[in-house]
């Protein structure tokens, strides 16, 4: 199980979010750049970088944003507003390893067959294509986490198996932010439900701890974000623990 740091950005700011709550943010002194070349300088080879303020529709960090990630050598894993299948296309060919959609393939019934389509004619979708499920009290939201889908979780998830999707980034809101431990129950049911999905963790991680119990399960990566930022977990530790684990990306 590979350790990714992230990147959440709000109004230019490296931030982080509360139970996904705008009202509760943590805003941290470094800038985007200094943040991805810290990771990259130490050895880090993948990186998880949101746009919260495209996941609500505003756009307005997305130039900068796509000027630094095209000047980095890392892998990057980018989401934020991703809602229509140009965008995809685009950040494919810019040079992201793997774009992330989650409001659009939940609100729109043909997004997602229309999406491995269209870059499957170009690229390994299923490989570079990862499907967001932001989960509150086993209920999926979207849109920032401010609206609730009436699709059950365990459907969603097979819907987008039908398709060829099997990349899922899965962050159960409840554990967001609070570096309360991650949402290991939920991650157990999906993938009881579901053994082959590559499941990325995302939520809840305080400590390395939090990171060898994901171990146990057949998780394939973990998104930790708050826990890097306030020295709860390290750096070296993330290298030092990646070097062991490069086959499980």
């Amino acid at each position: 199980m590979y350790i990714i740091p992230a990147i959440d950005i709000l109004d230019g700011k490296v931030v982080r979010l509360r139970e996904g709550d705008y009202n509760q943010k943590t805003e941290y002194d470094v800038s985007i750049a200094e943040m991805i070349e810290t990771y990259r300088s130490n050895g880090t080879e993948f990186i998880h970088i949101i746009d919260l303020n495209g996941a609500k529709g505003d756009f307005s960090n997305q130039k900068a944003l796509f000027e630094i990630i095209s000047k980095t050598d890392m892998r990057v894993q980018y989401g934020g507003g991703i809602r229509t299948i140009q965008q995809v296309t685009d950040l494919l060919d810019a040079g992201v390893h793997r774009v992330i959609v989650g409001t659009q393939a939940i609100t729109n019934p043909d997004f997602l067959a229309e999406l491995s389509e269209e870059v499957g004619k170009k690229y390994d979708y299923a490989n570079r294509i990862v499907i967001a499920i932001d989960v509150l009290d086993e209920v999926i939201k979207y849109s920032g986490w401010m609206e609730s889908s009436p699709v059950k979780l365990m459907d969603y998830v097979d819907k987008c198996l039908q398709l060829g999707f099997f990349r899922f980034l899965c962050t159960d809101i409840n554990k967001d932010g609070k570096l309360g431990g991650a949402a290991v129950d939920l991650y157990k049911k999906l993938l009881e439900h579901s053994p082959f999905i590559k499941l990325i963790a995302s939520g809840g991680v305080s400590s390395m701890a939090d990171i060898e119990e994901l171990a146990k399960l057949d998780i394939r990566s973990v998104v930790v974000g708050k826990a890097i930022y306030e020295s709860r977990i390290t750096i070296e530790e993330i290298k030092e623990w990646n070097l062991k684990q490069m086959t499980s990306l």
